[in-house]
């Protein structure tokens, strides 16, 4: 059931479709950027013009004719070449930034699975809390039967039937709460499966049960693991991209080199307005040579921005240690939370049995005269308290799992082979736009490494 469920929000999750959409987003960037490194100007150019001279022009002479049209057709380019390395930086920049976004999908995916299981077993859980607390509810619905009879033929005061209530009515009142708590943990799961809530029930079909977490796992070298959490990936990559930046800048101090050139037709004809001349060789004409272009007056500015660019990069690496740091953290604390709450749920069941027993003599031995109800009642409310705190530590047990699990960085490996956006989203946007091979599939890592 969980496995199902987690597919279907891999496959209708709106907000991981959104991080799909920035991986596209990045690839097309990086085709552009990776684009600078040729001709950066091309273009066709064309015109066909009617010119009128004016009597007061010193182009006019007497008896000319003033009015005659004007045509050219060229081709200009021009290439500023990459001597300092300002565009392969860029594209450095812009394959970081891809990676990057890589990452955050992954990181996106990880946590999208942990969330699904999470709302999942607290979905679960809540049905087993209310399950425990109805059949509570039953037993001590026999116990008010009990003491009722009892006052009504005299055998004990009005007393034990108003503290049997009082226990009944405060075990009945935990129900609304614990349905409420359901119902807002359908509508989130609802929300991660990108579908109404109404269409959940047709989903959670079978028996209510918590999935159990083993008794023991195998985490490995932490420092390996780390390195495959997404986020930490995604946070080195954003520093690399950064650092990429302060070349791109670095490079406005220098001097930029260019081939610029045109060619074409270009011919006015102020005699039959025919332009029959338009194509012949004598139209043609041409630029060709090299440019160079510095901004001498401007290094204050530029260099502030290079300043700009590396403290950006320091800020990077400060989050990037942060986000390691955090981690650590995380795996740490959900690795103890597991291992504690395993301990707690054992301590928990023992003492259910030995409350569920305690409970059982406490009647008997009303039944019999030898203890007042008032033993019944302490040790029922204890039971009902005990199991239900048991219900909720063995929950928290597979809670604590999936959050090492997600600590760990585990999750993001279904999507490997499969497109970041699905194939119906792909198709509206192949109808509006040529994509080309943008949205092909492949076996990126979070490394960026295919």
């Amino acid at each position: 059931m969980l496995d199902s469920l987690i597919q279907q929000a891999y496959a209708e999750n709106p907000t991981l479709h959104v991080a799909g959409l920035r991986v596209l987003e990045a690839r097309a960037l990086l085709g552009y950027a990776e684009g600078t490194l040729f001709p950066q100007n091309q273009a066709i150019t064309g015109d066909v013009l009617s010119n009128g001279l004016s009597k007061n022009d010193f182009a006019y002479t007497p008896g000319m004719d003033r009015y005659y049209p004007r045509a050219s057709l060229g081709f200009e380019a021009g290439w500023e070449i990459d001597f300092w390395g300002r565009f392969r930086r860029s594209i450095e920049a812009a394959d970081a930034a891809l990676n990057a976004e890589v990452a955050g999908y992954d990181s996106m995916l990880v946590a999208l699975t942990a969330e699904v299981a999470r709302v999942y077993i607290t979905i679960r859980t809540f049905e087993e809390r209310i399950r425990i607390a109805e059949e509570n509810v039953k037993i001590q619905q026999q116990s008010l039967k009990i003491t009722a009879v009892n006052f009504e033929n005299g055998n004990t005061t009005e007393l034990d039937m108003q503290q049997a209530k009082s226990l009944l009515y405060n075990t009945e009142s935990a129900i609304p709460v614990y349905r409420l708590g359901l119902r807002q943990a359908q509508h989130g799961l609802s929300t991660l499966l990108g579908q109404a809530p109404q269409q959940l029930d047709t989903l959670l079909h079978g028996k209510a049960v918590i999935p159990k977490a083993p008794g023991t796992i195998t985490v490995g070298l932490p420092a390996d693991l780390l390195r495959r959490r997404p986020d930490i990936q995604q946070a080195e990559f954003l520093a690399m991209a950064q650092c990429a930046q302060i070349g791109v800048a670095e490079s406005a101090l220098y001097p930029h080199f260019s081939l610029i050139g045109s060619v074409g037709f270009s011919a006015i004809d102020s005699g039959d307005k025919s332009m029959n001349n338009f194509f012949k060789s004598e139209s043609i004409g041409f630029t060709f040579g090299p440019a160079v272009k510095w901004d001498i007056l401007n290094y204050g500015r530029l260099k502030n921005q290079i300043r700009a660019q590396d403290a950006r990069f320091e800020q990077a690496i400060m989050q990037y240690q942060q986000v390691v740091l955090d981690a650590a953290r995380e795996v740490e604390d959900s690795m103890t939370a597991f291992k504690e709450t395993n301990k707690q749920a054992a301590f928990l069941g023992k003492s259910v049995a030995a409350s569920k027993r305690a409970a059982e003599i406490s009647r008997l031995q009303y039944r019999e005269g030898v203890v007042d109800f008032q033993r019944v009642l302490d040790t029922d409310r204890y039971l009902t308290g005990q199991e239900d705190a048991y219900i909720k530590a063995k929950g928290d047990i597979a809670l604590n799992l999936v959050a090492l699990y997600k600590a760990l960085g585990g999750g993001w490996q279904m999507r490997l082979g499969k497109d970041f956006v699905p194939e119906a989203i792909q198709t509206k946007m192949v109808e509006r736009t040529d994509w080309g091979k943008i949205m092909e599939a492949d076996e990126q890592m979070p490394s960026g490494k295919n």
